[in-house]
């Protein structure tokens, strides 16, 4: 039985209205099943991030406000941000002329620039907008080869200067700790040192003072913050940074993997591909990321059980503007790709989420027959009444209706790029099951969506009241 879409109804189009967040159902804490993030009041929480590392450190606050509307817009939840920032943060001034540290010693933090730090943490809570605050960029830790520094840690002071953060910040609501910055939690790059107990200094320092709110560690590339720290108390949830370049496959089986562990934890992807970076750092021969692979990265990583997931866009994240040295060939300015394509569709990825009931959700991909290869990887995911399954090239989908649960579903085919919910129609379970998606090859993704009979859910892609 092969099944196409028999009619067409729209999904929301139009930009998020309101505060991204509704920050009133109290703190963030950890759902009772320890896969996701939740409030208080036990109202889900989808962190759909963005990577604006160097926010803090090269932005004005008008500049600050400009980039926090434009994402307030496009539903993003938390904006990840470094407060000792990885291009020369500490050296180099912020738009005020103020730098972080007095004399480079992280127990003389400068009140200027910290009070600064707190202005645009405040305007970020204004639109309802989480920020993923980092104490510092990797290279203050461990210079790696790459990166200015300097390194002006130990444990002894990150004990200090995590406590003073913690302090500094436990009572502003719309914080999520994120430990670390681009680097191993363990073995130094040289491999004559040992990283991790500056960095679990920094964390027991933070949470020592600041209970309030959650933490997290950002690994540097193709590793996750498992590795090092999944039985520290201070970790809430992990990251993995499946980072830049060509392995796909470490995409999905990075989440699976942290999925699989124990104690369970939350586990989400703080820096997959970067929209508009070239592909290995290689723009010549293998080109650009682009769109597609911005959203087969979101949905990859969901499906495969992480509770959320960050977008970046390589000149944002740097925030390159005229006179700065471009990082990594760059080749436009932050505010010129604001609305790059990918950026827009992560709209598409939350509110196909949240039109779901977000905390039952598990990996299910179990179900498919016909996987495919590294490249056009079919994954799938359940939750209580539902089941979603992601074609990254529009491939054929086959199903083990050994595995469904119910007797027939009501079908969607929910297109990753507008927004919109292509009705399937009543589909009954029997014998081999096919789908076939509207369209297919490069950048025609789809997602398969089938609602157990009888489950009164909205359309996908429009969220649940």
């Amino acid at each position: 039985m092969i099944l196409s879409f028999t009619g067409i109804m729209t999904a929301q189009l139009f930009p998020h209205q309101g505060p991204s967040v509704n920050q009133s159902h109290g703190r963030l804490v950890i759902s009772e099943n320890h896969r996701f993030l939740q409030f208080e009041d036990g109202t889900p929480f989808f962190y759909l991030g963005d990577t604006g590392w160097e926010f803090f450190h090269r932005l004005t606050y008008k500049e600050a406000e400009q980039y926090l509307e434009n994402r307030r817009k496009k539903g993003f939840t938390v904006i990840q941000a470094v407060i000792l920032a990885e291009l020369d943060g500490i050296n180099t001034p912020n738009r005020n002329g103020e730098k972080p540290l007095i004399d480079n010693d992280p127990t003389k933090p400068n009140e200027a620039y910290f009070a600064f730090v707190d202005s645009l943490i405040r305007l970020a809570a204004q639109k309802g907008i989480f920020i993923g605050l980092l104490p510092t960029w990797g290279d203050k830790v461990d210079r790696a080869g790459w990166g200015k520094g300097p390194l002006v840690f130990t444990p002894e002071n990150a004990l200090w200067y995590g406590k003073y953060l913690g302090k500094r910040y436990k009572d502003f609501q719309n914080i999520i700790w994120i430990n670390g910055g681009d680097r191993s939690g363990g073995t130094n790059a040289a491999g004559n040192g040992d990283n991790f107990p500056v960095w679990d200094a920094l964390g027991k320092g933070i949470k020592s003072t600041d209970p309030n709110h959650l933490m997290t560690f950002h690994p540097w590339g193709e590793t996750g913050s498992s590795k090092w720290f999944h039985n520290c108390d201070w970790l809430d949830f992990n990251m993995v940074q499946t980072g830049h370049g060509q392995r796909t496959y470490a995409i999905y089986s990075m989440i699976r993997e942290d999925y699989g562990r124990t104690p369970v934890k939350p586990c989400m992807d703080g820096e997959p591909r970067y929209e508009d970076h070239p592909i290995n750092w290689q723009p010549d021969s293998l080109g650009w990321f682009n769109e597609m692979h911005v959203r087969q990265a979101a949905y990859w990583n969901l499906f495969s059980g992480a509770h959320g997931h960050t977008y970046g866009c390589h000149p944002i994240w740097q925030m390159a503007a005229p006179g700065r040295e471009f990082v990594g060939y760059a080749r436009h300015y932050w505010y010129d790709v604001l609305d790059l394509p990918g950026a827009q569709q992560m709209l598409n990825v939350r509110r196909l989420m949240e039109s779901r009931p977000m905390l039952s959700r598990v990996p299910f991909s179990e179900i498919v027959l016909n996987p495919g290869d590294e490249y056009c990887r079919i994954v799938a995911t359940r939750g209580d009444g539902y089941l979603m399954i992601y074609t990254p090239l529009g491939n054929s989908i086959e199903l083990d209706v050994r595995l469904l649960s119910a007797t027939w579903y009501t079908g969607w085919w929910f297109d990753p790029r507008s927004g919109k919910a292509l009705g399937l129609g009543r589909i009954d379970k029997k014998g081999t099951m096919t789908f076939q998606a509207p369209s297919r090859g490069p950048g025609f993704d789809w997602i398969l969506v089938l609602d157990e009979g009888g489950r009164s859910f909205t359309v996908p892609g429009i969220p649940q009241q």
